[in-house]
């Protein structure tokens, strides 16, 4: 297995573990110097907070564990495109790789919609998408199926 998807693998489960909370499943993890220095999954309707993401989550958790707001040696690795709000997270946190699973043509800010990388902010990451789509995209449809039909 290729190291990407080892990491794409975690975020996997954590989207996993959103979807059996009733949160829409998507999994962040940030790796630094091939360590996980932050986890974060979707918890919106548990915190009742817009910024619950998963990408946000994990920023926070890696911001805390290393004791500071500069990521720009890290690796972030998201089941589903970042939205507007993840997107701005990471530049902001200057995290230096993105990679993502399924492309999200609804709210992707990464080239699913608009991609805010591409832009002249500095400190904009690099981008490889579609690590383990298909994937990434089966666990979003079967939570969003099960809910369509009440399972």
């Amino acid at each position: 297995m290729r190291w990407e998807e080892r990491y794409m693998r975690r975020a996997l489960e954590l989207a996993q573990e959103a979807a059996e909370c009733g949160e829409v499943p998507v999994g962040c993890v940030i790796v630094l110097h091939g360590e996980i220095v932050g986890e974060g999954r979707n918890r919106r309707e548990e915190r009742q907070r817009t910024s619950s993401h998963a990408e946000m989550e994990a920023i926070e958790a890696a911001n805390a564990r290393l004791g500071s707001w500069r990521l720009s040696e890290a690796e972030l690795y998201v089941t589903l495109e970042p939205c507007p709000m993840c997107a701005g997270a990471i530049l902001n946190a200057r995290i230096g790789r993105v990679y993502y699973g399924a492309r999200d043509r609804a709210m992707g800010a990464v080239g699913g919609v608009s991609n805010l990388f591409m832009e002249d902010y500095p400190n904009c990451p690099a981008v490889v998408g579609g690590i383990l789509a298909e994937e990434c995209a089966a666990v979003l449809q079967r939570f969003f199926s099960e809910l369509r039909t009440g399972e």
